[in-house]
């Protein structure tokens, strides 16, 4: 599929927005990616497990024992604060517990579910044969990279929490841990086309600036997908796929303007 990409912002939010969904018909169309699936999904499936659990465990045991009760009404005021910074706190833990260490364990797999779609996309099949030492090496520097990445992310939440501790700071919070955490989901699953191409951070930071409102719109997506119960264990998948799509298209589109100019198309 072609991206005609016009000056709408609602049209390419929307369009980034259900990349993640639509992959979910491309993985129904091409079943020989499921192969390379199963793996993602059961590791998925176990994390995301333990998260909800060590999640609702933490709520329960801790946070409501320790929230203060009172008749006054600052008693009652600090109380609602109190919950619902126990709620963001909640979510927060079962967001890195699910994402991120799926993230860092599946990493090698989604390397390759990626580079899959990519050919079937293309056309062009991968004709490097397949050595077990060579992918070890690749899947532990995949590793690596991920978990820089998640590393950097943590950190800059962690920054952001002392906001909820200033008057009024709650919904600054919760606006930048949104825009931080849909940035990151862009940079995690775009990022593993970059790696196969052998891209530097620069060139993907260049490329997903160039579409921000396309590149915010899949991220939302992703989110959506995280935020439905059950399409929760097939979203690394759903979002590996929908970004090697995203490339694609975006890459066709380009060479597509490149080989057949247009007037209106801006000089770069």
């Amino acid at each position: 599929m072609r991206l005609n990409l016009k000056n709408n912002p609602l049209a390419n939010f929307s369009r980034g927005f259900f990349y993640p969904f639509r992959s979910g018909k491309f993985i129904k169309n091409h079943p020989a990616l499921l192969r390379y699936i199963i793996i993602p999904f059961l590791i998925n499936l176990v994390i995301l497990s333990l998260a909800v659990y060590w999640g609702l465990s933490f709520f329960n045991s801790i946070v409501v024992h320790y929230i203060p009760q009172g008749e006054a009404w600052y008693w009652v005021i600090l109380s609602y604060f109190l919950w619902i910074l126990a709620v963001l706190m909640t979510m927060i833990l079962v967001f890195f517990g699910f994402t991120v260490t799926g993230a860092i364990i599946a990493s090698p797999f989604n390397d390759i579910l990626s580079e899959k779609t990519e050919e079937i996309l293309t056309g062009i099949p991968d004709e490097e044969p397949f050595v077990f030492k060579v992918f070890l090496i690749d899947a532990l520097q995949t590793v690596m990279d991920e978990s820089k990445k998640i590393f950097i992310f943590v950190v800059l939440m962690l920054l952001l929490l002392p906001l909820n501790l200033i008057p009024g700071g709650t919904l600054p919070y919760s606006i930048l841990s949104v825009l931080l955490t849909v940035f990151f989901l862009v940079v995690e699953y775009t990022g593993y086309v970059f790696y196969r191409k052998h891209l530097t951070f620069r060139d993907q930071r260049r490329f997903i600036f160039s579409q921000k409102i396309l590149m915010f719109g899949f991220g939302t997506g992703i989110m959506g997908v995280l935020a439905i119960p059950f399409l929760q264990f097939l979203c690394i998948p759903l979002g590996v796929v929908g970004a090697t799509q995203l490339w694609h298209d975006l890459s066709s589109s380009k060479e597509s303007r490149r080989e057949n100019p247009s007037p209106t198309d801006p000089i770069s």
